[in-house]
């Protein structure tokens, strides 16, 4: 065959290659649209209402990432704990988020809900400062342990309930004030860290033990109603108090409730952070349980995703959260040279739904004098 000859056999295989070429990216567009449609058809936008402390995990873009590649994107309303459970427009988001178990029972009797489940959990803890730990162990009311140091819950309550100002405190000189010890919390009315402080405090009152009946919790509710009047005023998110307690110092904040998460996303968003901040543990202490309650199937597919994803776990690790596995949690606040107990042993539960807002209403009323 002369080369002229062989010229038309030799087009005939480029033409041929170049349509198989074609016909393969042509495929491989036609399937790449046919994946893009079924995700665009199955996409979902879930409503979710959650309590503040929440706001900057559901708002990471890794979170957002996880969640775009199941076909899902958020729209997150923001509303305290004990709101969520008495919302009106409760019914019109697929899940409720709130910080505590007795809100998500309150949610599920409320809607009918079936579909819970828990998440993440952290314990109430209380902020202080380093140049106060020696008259607070003085006073029998810190003690160390492992590093990290607990507060004595029973003391303390006993001492707030007496009146003791900070001057009294024997050999204080750190600190020799006129100001009543109290611990500043939130709005017990309006905020679920505040509900969970006079949980705390309730169960202290009654004996160490949960208040599980009308009589006991409208005596104790009474008693303890000074604990949050002679605080003054106070914000309705555990937000504002914690704020105070970094921006104002020891002066404003010497005992301030918060939880663990709190602190931790605080110090784990910095490079350093005031080396006088100090994290004490009550004992007891009490667990605030982020718990979803799913209300629609787009809301159960979403909790799934949260209480299943090792990947989610890990994004709420570094926001503070602590879950079932919490080396990587512990492992960071160890680089911020932050000694966290691995083990939260002395843990109370909380009372009722309807038995704490049977204390906050006697609170509330005490308070309204």
């Amino acid at each position: 065959m002369t080369p002229r000859n062989a010229v038309g056999p030799a087009l005939a295989v480029v033409l041929l290659i170049g349509v198989v070429i074609a016909l393969y990216f042509s495929v491989r567009e036609k399937r790449a649209a046919d994946v893009t449609a079924r995700r665009s058809a199955t996409r979902i936008t879930v409503r979710v209402l959650s309590g503040s402390e929440k706001e900057k995990f559901l708002a990471d873009p890794g979170l957002a990432k996880i969640l775009d590649e199941e076909g899902m994107s958020l729209s997150v309303e923001k509303a305290g704990s004990r709101e969520i459970a008495t919302r009106p427009d409760l019914k019109t988001f697929d899940v409720a988020y709130p910080a505590g178990a007795p809100a998500a029972v309150k949610i599920a009797q409320t809607t009918g809900a079936k579909r819970i489940f828990t998440s993440f959990y952290t314990p109430i803890a209380v902020a202080s400062w380093k140049p106060l730990l020696p008259v607070l162990e003085q006073s029998g009311l810190v003690q160390a342990k492992d590093g990290s140091y607990a507060i004595d819950m029973d003391k303390l309550v006993q001492l707030m309930e007496k009146g003791t100002r900070w001057k009294d405190l024997p050999g204080n000189t750190a600190y020799s004030v006129g100001k009543s010890v109290l611990v500043t919390s939130t709005d017990v009315r309006r905020s679920n860290s505040g509900g969970m402080y006079l949980a705390l405090v309730s169960y202290i009152a009654n004996g160490n033990n949960v208040v599980d009946n009308d009589a006991a919790a409208d005596t104790i509710g009474e008693r303890m109603a000074g604990l949050f009047s002679r605080q003054g005023f106070q914000e309705s998110s555990s937000a504002g108090p914690f704020e105070d307690y970094v921006a104002m110092g020891i002066g404003k904040a010497p005992l301030v409730l918060v939880y663990e998460q709190q602190f931790l996303e605080y110090a784990l968003a910095r490079q350093t952070v005031n080396p006088d901040m100090v994290l004490l543990y009550p004992a007891p202490t009490i667990l605030s349980k982020h718990t979803l309650v799913a209300l629609t199937d787009n809301g159960a597919r979403f909790a799934q995703l949260m209480t299943t994803s090792e990947k989610v776990s890990s994004i709420a690790q570094h926001y503070g959260f602590r879950s079932q596995d919490n080396t990587q949690l512990f492992s960071l606040a160890q680089a911020r040279n932050l000694v966290v107990p691995h083990t939260v042993v002395d843990v109370i539960d909380p009372p009722s739904f309807d038995m704490l807002e049977r204390l906050i209403g006697r609170v509330d009323a005490a308070l309204s004098k």
